[in-house]
Order: C-alpha cells, then structure tokens, then sequence
C-alpha cells in the first residue's frame, strides 16, 4: 500500500476517533468513556508510529498516571479532581506523545525538549489548517475557476449582510399579519425537531477533533532537528560565598530563636490559652507560606549560583542549608499539628485534607533537598516533576472525598458532630457516608430532609448513558433505592 492510500486510511481512522471524541466527553457525564478513549487513543498511536519508542522510564511513568487518572472516572466520583483532570490528562498526554517520540540525547527537562513541545503544537495548528484549505481546493472547488470563487465570496458576504436586514422585515411581517406570523413560528418547531443545529455542532467537533488528531499524529512522525545555539559567550554569575554565608547565618539565627521560644507554643497546649482555633491555623499556614516561598526559593538559588573552592568553606555552606532545612520541617511540622487541631474542632474538608498532603509533599522535597545539599551532582529539577506527578496521581486513586467521609463519620462516633450539609456536597461518595449516617442515627438533626430530597431526585442521578457509567454511582444509587425511612 502507497504512502498516500496509508495517509487516506488513517484520516478515516482519525476521523472515527473524533466521533469517539464527541460522544465520550459531550454527553453529558464523563465516566466510562474516559478510559475507553485512552484505550483507543494509544492503540492507534502504538500502530502508527510503533513500540521502539525513546525515554522509555519516564514514558512509562506518565503513561501509568495517565492511565490512573483516566480510571478515576469509572472508580470514583471526586468534583474537584473531575474537573481538574480535564485539563491535566490532555497535557500530560500531549507531553507524552512529544516525549516518546524524542531523542533520548534530548534532556526531558531542557529548553530544547521545551522548544520541541511548543514546536510540536504550533505544526500541528498549521498542518490542521493546510489540510482543510487542500480538502476545499481539491473537492468543493476542484473545477470552479477563479471568477467563480470570488462570486461565491460575494454571495458568502451577501448572506451574512442581509441576514439582519432579513430578521427585522420578518418580524415586522409576522406584526403585520397573525396568519403569516403562525407560519413563521411552525418553522422553528420544525428545524428544532429534526435538531439540525445540534447535529451540525456536534459533526463539527468530530470533525476539528479528527483533523487535530491526524495532524498530531503527522508532525510526531517527523525528524527531530535540533535546535542551532548561537556562539555567544557565557558568563558565570556567582554568588559570593561570604555575602550568602552572612545571610543564611542571620536567617537560621532568626528562625531557631523562633523555634526555641515557641517550642511549647506549636507543640503544646498554648493554643488553649490564647487563640482560637481559627487563629491558630491561620497563623500555621503563614508560617507553611514562608517555609515554601523563602527557605525553599533560598536553598534552591544558593545551591544554583553559590560555587565553594575550599572545603571549609564548602563544609559550613552545607550545615547552614541543612540547618534551614531542618527549620522548615519543624515549622512544617507545627502547621501539619495546627490544622490537624483545627479538623478535630471543625471537621474535615477537602481542602484541609488537600492542605495536609501538601504539606508531606513538601516535607518529601526538603529531605531529598538536604540529601542534594551533601551528595553533589544529582537533579532536583528532576526529582521534584517526578514526584509531582506521583503525588498528584497518588491524590487522584487514593479517593479523598471517600476519606474524608470517614473521617467526619469517626469524629461523629467520638463528638457527635458532623457537618451534614457539607457531606451533601460533596459527589457521591458524601451521599454514601450520609446513608452511613443515617443507619447510625435517623434522628440526626436535617439528616432525613437531605436524604428525602436525593431519592426524590434519583431519576436524575441514574445512569442512563454508557459514557457515565461509574460504579461509585451505582454503588449509592441502589443504596439510595434500598433506603427507607
């Protein structure tokens, strides 16, 4: 088969994808399809361009995420995570797609790879436009001369300027005569029927989706060409040790003075005495502000630009960043306790809980920050992307919303409180703990109004499309059935 009827096959199999692009996220709820399309997706890519791919452990990597990710559509039912994950899960698969087809040479994480991505998008974009304006010139206006295309421009712009000239004698006819006028109305109801307009915007995503793909799929296709720097000459810029050293003596003297008179403070009962527990956690993640943005950009530049010729010196730059270090966990450590408080007093939402695994994520960069600081010449910049990744897939299947569920319904069991109204916001798993709720305690103050309102409201919460299948749902929603009050 010629390079051309492969190029014509594979448009065709594109465009199949943008149908399934259309009817797996513009349906409604997003659920099965998700994973489904995935599935799709790199079966097509696998056979296009083959398996002998390159950077295959960090490949490997993204492609887990992107894969867990996506099946969180069908396992779990997290709004926010819903959400965010149609932003993430196209770049990281767009990222991927780049990745793999990259020179391993080609550092994933240089200007040149960054170069590569935005190079990739923009041929894509370019390619998609050079191939509709050929599908136009070579079928609709293959045998049209150059006279007759200019006339349909004119008729084009003839239609658009007449249209609102159209509307307004219309209306006024309509005005002028009631039969005239029920006429007129009969034709929306009829174009509404058939859903013309539904199926024209529908068949026009398909469509820009397809193109997309098969652009995408072209440009990875090509060589890598690397990118020319030009020969100019460098100069380092480093920091004077002495000035830095001045510096980060200060600031830990600073920072253990702190430490050492409120030690008791962060870690005992002081909060009993004269703060709130609002007060107290406010003033936690100030201090989580500082450590992030001072300590952590601090370490970072100093490790950067601070070059020690002499061991001594290089010796006391060393204890005076595991020494920030070492701060920064214990003022982490006392923000961790404070909101910890906080929840026990207040309860747990998704944002605190969001707060608290933030907070072990940052804990996780400043160890391997002071493991960096006396073993010299391994990556942070690399670290840190891949721990990100791991620990935004690890947020997206461990379920929070489901522990935070049990978490408010174990602090009930020992309080007797529990926010009812926030665990009916939540997605479906909020509805499962509050069914929970209500074996344990039918009485519980607006707990049956809520749960009343939601069965009535189950003919909207059944799946009753293939895309939105999850079994979270279905788990809640035969739940929600079985439950009688």
């Amino acid at each position: 088969m010629s390079d051309r009827r492969k190029n014509i096959v594979f448009l065709g199999l594109c465009f199949g994808m943008g149908i399934l692009a259309e009817l797996s996220f513009f349906h409604g709820t997003i659920g099965i399809s998700f994973p489904i399309f995935i599935a799709v997706f790199y079966t097509v890519l696998y056979t296009r361009l083959g398996f002998h791919l390159n950077h295959r452990r960090i490949g490997l990597l993204l492609m887990v995420s992107i894969w867990i990710l996506s099946l969180t559509y069908l396992f779990f039912d997290n709004s926010f995570f819903y959400l965010m994950n149609l932003i993430v899960i196209p770049l990281l698969v767009f990222v991927h797609v780049v990745l793999i087809t990259t020179p391993n040479y080609v550092d994933w994480l240089s200007t040149s790879f960054l170069h590569r991505l935005i190079q990739k998008l923009t041929q894509t974009i370019n390619y998609s436009k050079r191939l509709v304006k050929l599908f136009f010139r070579r079928t609709l206006f293959r045998r049209v001369n150059n006279e007759t295309t200019q006339t349909i421009k004119r008729i084009v712009i003839g239609l658009l300027m007449g249209s609102p000239i159209l509307l307004v004698i219309t209306g006024l006819l309509i005005s002028a005569d009631a039969k005239f006028g029920e006429v007129m109305m009969e034709v929306p109801n009829f174009i509404a029927k058939f859903n013309f307009l539904e199926v024209i915007i529908r068949a026009g995503i398909a469509v820009v989706i397809a193109i997309l793909f098969f652009g995408v799929f072209q440009v990875l296709r090509k060589r890598y060409t690397p990118i020319i720097k030009s020969n100019y000459q460098t100069y380092d810029k480093n920091w004077d040790t002495v000035i830095v050293g001045t510096i980060l003596v200060l600031l830990n003297s600073i920072y253990l003075l702190f430490v050492f008179i409120q030690f008791t403070y962060f870690f005992g009962d002081a909060i009993q005495e004269s703060y709130t527990y609002a007060e107290y956690a406010r003033r936690g993640f100030f201090e989580l502000v500082l450590v992030t943005v001072i300590n952590w950009s601090i370490l970072l530049a100093c490790l950067k630009l601070v070059k020690t010729k002499k061991k001594s010196s290089s010796y006391f730059m060393k204890g005076m960043y595991s020494l920030l270090i070492i701060t920064s966990g214990i003022m982490l450590s006392s923000a961790y306790l404070r909101l910890s408080a906080y929840e026990e007093a207040y309860g747990f939402t998704m944002d605190r809980i969001l707060a608290h695994a933030f907070m072990l994520f940052l804990i996780v960069i400043f160890a391997y920050t002071l493991i960096r600081v006396w073993i010299e010449g391994i990556s942070l910049i690399h670290f840190y992307v891949i721990a990100g990744v791991i620990f935004y897939t690890g947020l997206n299947a461990i379920n929070l919303e489901e522990i935070i569920v049990e978490n408010n319904i174990e602090r009930y069991e020992q309080t007797g409180k529990i926010d009812v109204y926030y665990m009916n916001s939540l997605s479906y798993s909020g509805i499962d703990g509050l069914i929970t709720l209500y074996k344990k305690d039918p009485e519980y103050p607006d707990l049956r109004i809520i749960l009343e309102g939601r069965k009535e409201s189950i003919g909207y919460l059944s799946l009753n499309t293939w895309q939105s299948f999850n079994f979270k749902k279905q788990q809640v929603i035969k739940r929600l059935e079985e439950l009688e009050f």
